[in-house]
């Protein structure tokens, strides 16, 4: 047996023969043709980067190389990194290493602003301070929203389809709160509104939509015009409070599903967006969706309220 001076003298000799037996295309990801980064090795004995195998994932659950069904190992949720490989390559190629990682990390630093190219979920209408939750099951979204967590933004745009372009001019950003991951690679995704915003212009990236937009913020008002807004508030939260009392079955029905009309806020200008439960209400108040993006795109909290007073009126009066 060698001591442990032999030993070190036998580990540094093997050191570089290990470079000089590999070369960057035997540590290249064949999916993405790149050195591999965050590698991962599924049970038939094939290695890819964690995002590539993913990526492959979303679309059919099968090894992108011999077609072994990965089901199981999709529906374990977990990619164990192969470490042996990345010290391999921290070992032999650690400028390339690197230079991998920084690409890496400039991409999602890219994918963390919340103003240029934020990702666009095509489908409802969504709200601030409102709950939205998402079932995610086309390939593009469920890339979409695991950027949206690597990076770090938890955050995404929400708009509605529209006639002649592919998606409406406003839309909603929309935070993450939770993901559950389903056996198939599906998921339910908690998700909450929090600013408007206006669509500046569009692009695509890897399937899904993308935008440049800017926040909306209500007019703020101040004097003789603030105090007639505070009466506007409360008399039209009161209309609120009677429909939520007095209304028909259906109405009912809605607030079983969204839970009380929110409470009143102390200062109705505090938010850029107003008062939440005026959200709630036109969430579940039965409107079409285009009079919803009316409302939603408006930066005067009067002119909403004044709209919501007429529409509560209007269903307070019909018969039961």
């Amino acid at each position: 047996p060698l001591d442990n001076k032999e030993e070190t003298a036998a580990a540094k000799c093997t050191q570089p023969c290990l470079g000089e037996s590999l070369s960057i295309s035997d540590l290249e990801c064949s999916l993405c043709i790149q050195m591999f980064f965050e590698p991962v090795t599924t049970p038939c004995g094939h290695t890819f980067c964690k995002e590539c195998l993913e990526r492959c994932l979303d679309h059919r659950p099968t090894c992108p190389l011999c077609k072994q069904s990965l089901r199981e190992y999709l529906k374990a949720g977990r990619y164990s990194p192969t470490v042996l490989l990345q010290d391999i390559m921290l070992a032999t190629f650690p400028t390339q290493l690197a230079e991998r990682r920084e690409l890496h990390r400039a991409e999602m630093a890219e994918l963390s602003n919340l103003t240029k190219n934020i990702p666009i979920f095509v489908c409802t209408m969504s709200f601030p301070g409102i709950p939205c939750p998402l079932h995610v099951f086309e390939p593009r979204y469920r890339l979409m929203i695991r950027r949206c967590q690597e990076s770090g933004a938890r955050r995404f745009g929400m708009c509605i389809y529209e006639n002649g372009k592919s998606f409406a001019d406003y839309g909603c950003m929309l935070e993450i709160r939770q993901v559950e991951l389903l056996a198939d690679g599906r998921s339910l995704v908690d998700t909450i509104g929090r600013q408007r915003f206006r669509v500046l212009s569009r692009g695509h990236r890897d399937g899904y939509h993308t935008a440049d937009i800017e926040f909306l913020e209500d007019r703020k008002v101040s004097g003789e015009e603030l105090q007639e807004l505070q009466c506007l508030h409360e008399s039209t939260y009161r209309l609120a409070q009677r429909f939520c009392e007095h209304g028909d079955l259906t109405s009912r029905h809605i607030l079983m599903q969204h839970g009380p009309l929110p409470e009143k806020e102390e200062d109705i200008q505090a938010s850029a967006d107003g008062p939440t439960w005026c959200w709630w209400l036109i969430s579940i108040l039965p409107l079409d969706p285009s009079y919803q993006l009316s409302m939603f795109s408006c930066t005067s909290l009067r002119a909403r309220l004044s709209q919501l007073q007429r529409i509560l009126t209007a269903l307070l009066q019909q018969p039961p």
